[in-house]
């Protein structure tokens, strides 16, 4: 097996190399729970870091919560630090501002700092719910650039978008900037 390729914790999508830059669109709070928390037991199983930036419907308690219904004990890496569950305000717009150039280097320290403490790579996600549409055309840049240099790291991000905040348009903005995109229909997951 290639040893670039890492589970990713979702069946649909099987092993991806590192670079992966994908998206979900979901529409209830078990929908994110649904593929990030195999999204990130995976990635503590093997020896990658993780940051899980939360967003409504889903807070950092109940992401932890989720966690802990599903990880054997969870507590282990969240106090050694191998994961860090926080919120969007203490990632996305710090005191108020949406600042791409910050948050992409913070991506960059942070695998960084994992490699430095022995980790193999950077899992991330981040849910958008947060987001305003008067910043939306900021991020559509940022999720660019995310596309473009992601695959120079050992990182894998998976985007969270609420489909009901979603229209067409900003769809397809979030598709065309993702390597692929995750959605329920039917009751089932498709890519």
């Amino acid at each position: 097996m290639n040893q670039n390729l890492r589970n990713s914790g979702i069946d649909i999508i099987g092993d991806v190399p590192w670079g992966t830059h994908c998206c979900q669109f979901y529409q209830t709070k078990e929908d994110l729970m649904d593929l990030l928390v195999p999204y990130f037991k995976a990635g503590l199983e093997k020896n990658e870091f993780c940051i899980w930036v939360t967003s409504n419907p889903l807070d950092v308690e109940e992401a932890k919560e989720a966690l802990r219904g599903a990880v054997p004990d969870p507590d282990v890496y969240l106090d050694k630090g191998q994961i860090e569950i926080i919120p969007y305000t203490d990632w996305y717009v710090k005191e108020g501002v949406f600042d791409s150039d910050r948050i992409l280097n913070g991506w960059v320290e942070k695998l960084n700092k994992a490699l430095a403490h022995g980790y193999d790579g950077l899992r991330l996600s981040g849910n958008t719910f947060w987001l305003e549409k008067e910043d939306w055309s900021d991020f559509v840049d940022y999720e660019e650039e995310v596309d473009r240099v992601l695959g120079n790291y050992q990182m894998m991000a998976l985007c969270t978008y609420c489909l009901y905040r979603c229209n067409a348009t900003e769809i397809i903005d979030v598709v065309v900037n993702h390597q692929f995109a995750l959605t329920k229909r039917e009751g089932k997951w498709v890519k």
